[in-house]
């Protein structure tokens, strides 16, 4: 009996000009998505969805273009909001988010919450495909596969990075392909 097995590619994005959805890339970040392209030649990729976010869907634009496949964009795939409130000490409350993934500010989204909406999207992706996001979201995926993936993990992801999400019936492993 052949095993069935499924290989997802989590990208976060490349080096931006900033956080806001609009937010391009800056002229580093183009020569990385360049280095996106030309890391994902020959990988079989069939299929990309991207966060709508203006940096996230730049820095796959010319891996879509090399590999002759349209990105589509979902807005599951868009960063976690941590609160709609001004938070100083924001980095504290992240930190605390990932040990308690029912932890909810103001305005803001649960881990947990962030990361169901993240996992629809790569539970219902096709084999082969590349899922683009953003640091947070990003490692709380990784999270729900590997949950020793926490905070620390959030704050060792580059721009870009890249993951290899592959799971069979029985299994499920990451592993960090590119940072």
């Amino acid at each position: 009996m052949e095993r069935l097995e499924k290989v997802v590619y989590l990208v976060r994005h490349c080096r931006a000009s900033g956080q806001q959805p609009e937010a391009e890339l800056t002229e580093e970040g183009k020569k990385q998505a360049q280095g996106l392209a030309d890391f994902f030649k020959g990988k079989g990729v069939i299929h990309i969805v991207s966060s709508p976010y203006t940096r996230a869907v730049q820095s796959i634009a010319p891996a879509a273009e090399h590999l002759g496949l349209p990105v589509e964009t979902d807005a599951r795939l868009v960063e976690r909001v941590l609160s709609t409130e001004d938070l100083p000490d924001w980095m504290e409350h992240l930190e605390r988010s990932f040990s308690d993934s029912d932890k909810k500010l103001p305005g803001g989204e649960s881990g947990r919450e962030a990361a169901e909406r993240g996992l629809e999207v790569l539970r219902s992706a096709p084999a082969q495909s590349i899922l683009v996001t953003h640091g947070n979201l990003m490692a709380l995926l990784l999270n729900h596969f590997e949950p020793d993936f926490g905070f620390e993990g959030w704050k060792a992801l580059a721009n870009p990075d890249i993951f290899e999400v592959r799971w069979t019936e029985s299994e499920r492993t990451i592993k960090r392909v590119m940072d």
